[in-house]
């Protein structure tokens, strides 16, 4: 079983460290992981009016940037928003205020939920075109690719996909090692008569890489990695 070809018309990319498409390319040729640390260093996302942009926490900031990026002014299509545990430092904050028996702000309980980003982004472009947002363990940003290609093959002309991943909070850090740092992309795929391609493959052989499995999948995508393999999916390119 595979997957109808599909190609990568744009992609960005945006983390500390590593703010624009050059340095991008530059990193994913010789990937190290974990990425180059910059502390205090967030998305400009200067897109979006000022009041906005400051309720945003770093993370729904750098998934915007990147959307935005790739999207431009004018709205492309369906978007598929994937992360692993979003804007899970938000929702531990907001746990301990309730556990102390503070009164929570509203404003901070609409932004921990899962869908944040994908809403702060449609709400800020007044777009109404269908939004999703999955979390799928550590093959959420695998998982944002096949949702896009399902949508793909219900005749959409183009899909953008947007992973965002960050640091989790330190009490659950242990549950991750690939968390952290900060980084989000964002590609817009389309139908493609030869171009990429996922296929079922048997189970077991997955890619030995250091890299979280989202940037290995952006790899993949942007070129960097001519194939590979992840939970039971195999990742090449066809002509």
């Amino acid at each position: 079983m595979s997957s109808p070809s599909f190609r990568v018309a744009r992609w960005a990319a945006w983390a500390p460290g590593l703010p624009d498409q050059a340095a991008w390319l530059a990193w994913l040729a010789a990937p190290a992981w974990p990425l180059p640390a910059v502390d205090a260093m967030v998305a400009p996302l200067a897109e979006v009016p000022a009041m906005t942009r400051r309720r945003i926490d770093p993370l729904g900031r750098a998934a915007l940037q990147a959307a935005w990026w790739v999207q431009g002014p004018a709205p492309t299509g369906p978007v598929v928003f994937a992360s692993r545990w979003g804007e899970i430092a938000r929702s531990v904050a907001l746990l301990r205020q309730l556990s102390q028996g503070e009164a929570l702000s509203p404003t901070a309980f609409s932004l921990s939920v899962h869908n944040a980003s994908s809403a702060v982004y449609s709400i800020a472009r007044n777009d109404t075109a269908n939004y999703t947002a999955i979390s799928a363990g550590p093959a959420s940003a695998a998982a944002g690719v096949c949702e896009a290609l399902g949508l793909l093959a219900q005749g959409e002309s183009q899909v953008l996909v947007v992973s965002v991943e960050s640091a989790l909070p330190e009490a659950y850090q242990s549950f991750d090692r690939h968390a952290g740092p900060l980084r989000a992309w964002a590609a817009l795929l389309e139908p493609a008569e030869q171009g990429l391609r996922l296929q079922a493959c048997a189970p077991g052989l997955d890619n030995l890489t250091d890299l979280p499995p989202d940037l290995a999948t952006l790899r993949f995508l942007t070129g960097a990695a001519p194939h590979w393999r992840q939970h039971g999916w195999l990742w090449s390119r066809h002509g």
